[in-house]
């Protein structure tokens, strides 16, 4: 069964190993999301919306994202390198780039499944959506400390550049888990 505490270990060991770049903690996450059934019995079925600080320090922070039904989150970066694993449902990402004027205009996308693992460089703009109609669970791992990096969103209808709305962003895995229990 997978475990928090190893699976944490394993990606601080890879991390050193690595000098701080993400290509061995990739393996390990890579590793783990290749048993989907252990991550579950492990982190347990998403029952919520949500997003679950597993491991916190100035250089490594794992999450747990349980993203609710078809939910989307807009155009944003997050200035450090971040590994992707998918241990049930789907996450569907669109790259953007920067273009003039402070905008992004898409640029690429990948769909990730149950299984998947993969890997945002730190220059990445990406918007992500669940694009099924049940909870999609995902292990993020970031390369830094993902709470205190100042970072950009883009207004999906202008596409130009703000700073991050942390409430706003944690309003929206709100609004999922309110939808999931028919508002109540």
């Amino acid at each position: 069964m997978f475990d928090l505490d190893r699976f944490a270990d394993d990606c601080r060991t890879a991390l050193v190993q690595d000098h701080g770049e993400h290509r061995a903690v990739r393996e390990v996450v890579a590793r783990a999301v290749s048993d989907p059934g252990s991550v579950l019995a492990g982190l347990g079925e998403p029952r919520r919306a949500g997003v679950q600080k597993l491991y916190h320090a100035p250089d490594l922070t794992i999450l747990n994202i349980v993203w609710g039904p078809k939910m989307t989150l807009m155009p944003h970066d997050h200035r450090i390198w971040a590994v992707i694993g998918i241990y049930t449902g789907c996450e569907d990402n669109i790259f953007w780039r920067r273009v003039e004027g402070g905008k992004v205009e898409a640029a690429g996308a990948k769909a990730l499944r149950t299984g998947d693992c993969t890997v945002l460089g730190r220059d990445i703009i990406h918007s992500v959506t669940n694009p099924i109609p049940r909870l999609t669970g995902a292990i993020h791992v970031y390369g830094g400390d993902f709470f205190s990096i100042e970072r950009s969103e883009w207004d999906p209808e202008t596409l130009r550049e703000e700073r991050y709305d942390v409430a706003k962003n944690m309003r929206l895995f709100e609004e999922a888990n309110a939808a999931l229990t028919g508002g109540h």
